[in-house]
């Protein structure tokens, strides 16, 4: 097996394709009826960004209407850097014929730029016949989750597989770390592009409510699309859940997807099937609620949740996952049922997942045997991952922020502790404050010790912050232990000093990120180790745990 590459840096790169074909920007306006200011005769395109900063040359560069300025107003800095030409509105065509470039002028550019990236890179489905198989997710919980177990999955059928997720970007053995959840619209296409010539079969994409309403996935048709839940998360750029909710529908239209598989978990997932426009089969790990598919957990275990996936026609398959409680065996049930749909047979499935282990019976007995059993493979950073080692408290770092996530995370962690849960976490600053008190209410309830941190303030008060979770916590348990700790360096020294042998320490929000956002500066940062570094400081070895490289940049 080829060992597995990590391109690192503080910016993470835009994957493209290696050798683009060349494409007459003439025959763009033309496809596109788009008006031409200056001439673009024998002008050739290779790509397409949005950021002067990472033209490359060849490109067409796209100034769009930012928050404090027109991007048309970098256009003689992406001219320096090789761009050919420029798409842009009627107020960003001065700023375009200034650096001499010839001009493509639509009313919406960001609303042209999926369909334009799909031209420029022939990853169009209408003219691409050779793209690989593709697969969402979206939700407000769990799109990481199942896109990495579909991935696993994917990998142990024997695919060449590509993924794009909130923490990384996968093109087979590469990896790189990811900017936004969903990546803008001319980079979703590159990476698509790059994916092709890297003989990708199966892509898993998350797809967020934000990147449906920015138009990143305009130009694609997935083969299969997925919903796992909605909750409160996101409004501060929606006015409301409905607003939210209509955000996500656009998935589960022809224009952007096949087929769809909607849990039922909530009861948003019923309003999806009701809505959508194209064929949809539904799931849910409830018995009592009537769906095509149903899950059942079979054996929790600290180290995996084991699961039956029932379904039509009497089929149905036993495995487990490396991850604990039933919303993580939910989220790979789902990853399964989106493979049925996308043509792959339950049986082919059954068989790739089923290994050989080989273990000891019991502690005196030195024979090895070998035992059979069906599981998933795969990591997923930065979720419910355990940073601990055998002895002391067991430590867990979780991406979750959302109430609904933290409820679940902290009812599977309870599950497999003897003694007390403590529950740390911070609220991101200039994001939704309307969440913080039910994140504080549900963190108490949920824990015996609740240690209030610093998150990412961004360019709030970080105290303020603090105050808000705090106050809301006692007013809901009066009783309850609460520690204000900051930073989360000094916190999660505090939360290890409070425990021993058989308690838990859920560390909720960083996950996988290594950086916290402190007025406008990315400061490095990985919870990770600063929790393993605890462990150390207070006697406990942690697990090494995998290679903590990835770099985030943003997470919408």
């Amino acid at each position: 097996m080829r060992k597995k590459e990590h391109l690192s840096a503080r910016i993470p790169p835009v994957l493209r394709p290696e050798h683009p074909t060349p494409r007459a920007v003439a025959e763009l306006a033309n496809a596109f009826g788009l008006r031409v200011v200056g001439s673009v005769d024998a002008v050739e395109t290779t790509g397409v960004t949005l950021s002067a900063a990472e033209v490359q040359p060849g490109d067409l560069f796209v100034g769009v209407h930012g928050a404090n300025r027109h991007g048309a107003e970098f256009s003689a800095e992406a001219a320096e850097r090789g761009a050919v030409a420029v798409l842009t509105d009627d107020a960003g065509v001065e700023h375009a014929q200034a650096a001499g470039l010839p001009v493509l002028v639509v009313d919406d550019p960001r609303a042209a730029l999926g369909d334009v990236s799909a031209w420029v890179y022939r990853t169009h489905p209408d003219e691409a016949t050779d793209l690989p198989q593709l697969f969402a997710v979206t939700g407000t919980n769990g799109k990481t989750s199942t896109s990495y177990i579909l991935e696993g999955i994917l990998k142990q059928l024997g695919l060449v597989t590509g993924l794009s997720s909130t923490a990384e970007r996968h093109i087979g053995t590469l990896s790189v770390t990811s900017r936004l959840t969903t990546p803008e619209a001319s980079e979703m296409h590159a990476l698509l592009a790059r994916m092709r010539e890297s003989e990708v079969r199966a892509v898993a994409v998350e797809v967020s409510a934000q990147a449906l309403s920015r138009h990143r996935v305009d130009g694609i048709v997935f083969d299969v699309a997925a919903f796992t839940n909605l909750s409160h998360d996101h409004l501060d750029d929606y006015a409301d859940m409905e607003e939210y909710y209509q955000a996500k529908l656009p998935l589960f239209q022809p224009e952007h997807a096949r087929r769809g598989v909607v849990s039922l978990d909530t009861d948003w997932g019923h309003r999806v099937v009701q809505d959508s426009r194209i064929p949809v089969t539904t799931i849910t790990v409830h018995p009592d609620v009537e769906a095509e598919w149903h899950v059942d957990i079979v054996e929790a275990h600290a180290a995996y949740t084991e699961f039956r996936l029932t379904g039509p026609e009497g089929r149905e398959l036993t495995t487990r996952v490396p991850l604990i409680g039933w919303h993580m065996a939910a989220n790979a049930a789902l990853a399964i049922v989106m493979l049925v749909e996308g043509g792959f047979e339950l049986g082919a499935i059954a068989h790739a997942l089923e290994t050989n282990h080989r273990r000891y019976p019991d502690e005196d007995e030195r024979e090895q045997r070998d035992e059979r059993t069906s599981a998933i493979e795969c990591y997923l950073p930065g979720r419910t991952e355990r940073v601990s080692g055998d002895h002391g408290p067991s430590v867990y770092v979780d991406f979750g922020h959302s109430p609904d996530a933290f409820e679940n995370t902290l009812a599977a962690v309870r599950q497999f502790t003897s003694g007390k849960v403590l529950m740390l976490f911070g609220a991101d600053g200039d994001r939704d404050k309307t969440k913080r008190a039910d994140m504080a209410r549900i963190a108490a309830a949920g824990s015996d010790i609740l240690v209030v941190t610093d998150h990412h303030p961004r360019f709030e008060d970080a105290a303020s912050i603090r105050k808000t979770l705090v106050d809301a916590a006692r007013a809901a348990f009066p009783e309850h232990e609460i520690h204000e700790v900051s930073p989360p360096e000094a916190a999660i020294r505090t939360a290890v000093g409070l425990l021993g042998e058989g308690d838990s320490i859920l560390w909720a929000g960083p996950g996988h990120q290594d950086y916290r956002d402190i007025q406008g500066v990315r400061t490095p940062y990985s919870a990770r180790d600063e929790a393993r570094q605890a462990l150390r400081e207070a006697g406990w070895e942690p697990n090494s745990g995998p290679a903590d490289h990835t770099r985030t940049e943003g997470t919408r």
